[in-house]
């Protein structure tokens, strides 16, 4: 079932079971209410009565002015001597006057509601004294004239209760399909994020919630987009990668076994397929890397770490590159910082940039740290040509290398480590120098 159905069918039953519980209880005490009504205008005329046989001195004959009032009342009225145990006046049926008048005595005669096999009474009595003697008047109207009162009542009720669910229901029906129909284009578009159809999906204009909803899914669908790109470049680039030492690695080994190269030839043959091995295991380890840093949590162990430490190692590692390439590598500290970050993993990041500005630097490769507006950066400055500008979005992407690039892997190593520490990387060139790679950490 839809959910614009069930959100109306449970509305609908709800609405249904709060009527009726309100309608049994309305029904059920509008009788009480009637009855407690009826018993008080009773009240009132039995004391007008009084009030009559007191003024006009009828005394014991009461019921000749009774059988001159009561030719035009509604009511029914008893005048009982109950020393005598006699009905004086009834202007009720004789069969209910013989039963009042021999159940008297009973303590039911004193309630409001007098139930008798015939038909059942709403009565009031008041007490009569007129020369020491004791007179009882009882007015009685027949219960069922209330219950029929309380049965109209109950129809109307019953017919405003029906229309009053179906304006309900169909005031709930606009408001759940406004509220639904959102739903239905968003689950329609989710559907496209399912078969992968991300350029096909539209926003669907939606507001309140659900619009924050449709803006999520939006944001979700383009990143799944970016991802599974991400993810189809990387496999091209990496199988590209691969494909090339393995195609020189079978070339020089075929060479070898087939006799092609011979002597010296052999040995050189057999040189460069060591150094593609060694290339081709790089290349391995550092997707597998790569692949850590992206997914497991367990391989970062964090500890204290002073930047001046980080900064020295680097410099250690690097030297021999730099004297090999002629570069001279700088460190200008000007102020240190302890930072809770991995060592290792941090001193690899540091070294493949800084191996990177060496590659490309002209003469010098300067490694700086400083704090500016509450922030710690660490600059990684050469002299050389800088990076090209359609080179510098997708410098930390996988596999994007320049010319003088390895595998493509580094500077995204470099990333994924300073993410992960908390840290932020971005390159820029400066005017009349080269590239400047940036890392920033927060104080916060």
């Amino acid at each position: 079932m839809k959910l614009l159905y069930q959100l109306n069918a449970a509305f609908t039953a709800l609405l249904v079971i709060i009527m009726s519980v309100t309608a049994f209880f309305i029904y059920s005490l509008l009788l009480d209410i009637l009855i407690q009504d009826e018993q008080n205008q009773l009240q009132d005329n039995g004391e007008i009565l009084l009030n009559i046989l007191y003024e006009q001195e009828y005394g014991a004959r009461g019921d000749l002015l009774l059988s001159k009032v009561m030719r035009n009342n509604d009511f029914k009225v008893l005048f009982f001597d109950p020393d005598r145990n006699q009905v004086l006046y009834s202007s009720l049926p004789d069969s209910i006057t013989e039963a009042w008048s021999s159940q008297f005595e009973r303590e039911e005669q004193h309630k409001a509601l007098w139930k008798t096999e015939g038909e059942n009474y709403v009565i009031s009595k008041l007490r009569y004294n007129y020369q020491g003697k004791r007179f009882l008047l009882v007015l009685a109207t027949p219960l069922e004239e209330l219950q029929s009162i309380q049965s109209v009542f109950a129809a109307r009720m019953i017919t405003i209760f029906i229309i009053g669910i179906f304006i309900a229901v169909l005031f709930s029906y606009l408001l759940t399909k406004r509220l639904v129909t959102p739903l239905s284009h968003l689950k329609r578009e989710v559907k496209k994020i399912e078969n992968r159809q991300f350029e096909s999906i539209q926003p669907i204009g939606a507001s309140g919630e659900i619009g924050e909803v449709e803006q999520s899914v939006l944001e979700m669908a383009n990143e799944l987009d970016r991802y599974i790109h991400s993810q189809k470049h990387f496999f091209q680039n990496a199988s590209h990668e691969l494909k090339t030492p393995l195609m020189t690695i079978q070339g020089y080994a075929e060479g070898v076994r087939d006799g092609v190269f011979e002597g010296d030839a052999a040995n050189r043959s057999l040189d460069v397929i060591v150094k593609e091995s060694e290339r081709l295991k790089k290349i391995v380890n550092e997707i597998i890397l790569l692949a850590k840093l992206d997914s497991e949590e367990g391989i970062y162990h964090p500890q204290n770490m002073s930047i001046s430490s980080v900064l020295k190692q680097t410099k250690e590692r690097v030297l021999p590159l730099a004297q090999e390439r002629n570069i001279t590598l700088d460190i200008e500290l000007e102020e240190d910082k302890t930072l809770y970050i991995d060592d290792e993993k941090m001193l690899q990041a540091m070294i493949n940039i800084v191996s990177n500005g060496i590659r490309h630097a002209n003469e010098k490769v300067i490694l700086k740290g400083f704090t500016s507006e509450g922030t710690y950066h660490i600059q990684v400055k050469d002299d050389g040509n800088g990076v090209p500008d359609d080179l510098l979005p997708q410098l930390f992407h996988r596999f994007v290398k320049g010319k003088e690039g390895e595998t493509g892997l580094g500077l995204a190593i470099s990333r994924a480590i300073i993410e992960r520490s908390g840290g932020t990387i971005q390159v820029f060139n400066e005017e009349k120098s080269g590239a400047v790679f940036e890392i920033e950490f927060s104080d916060e």
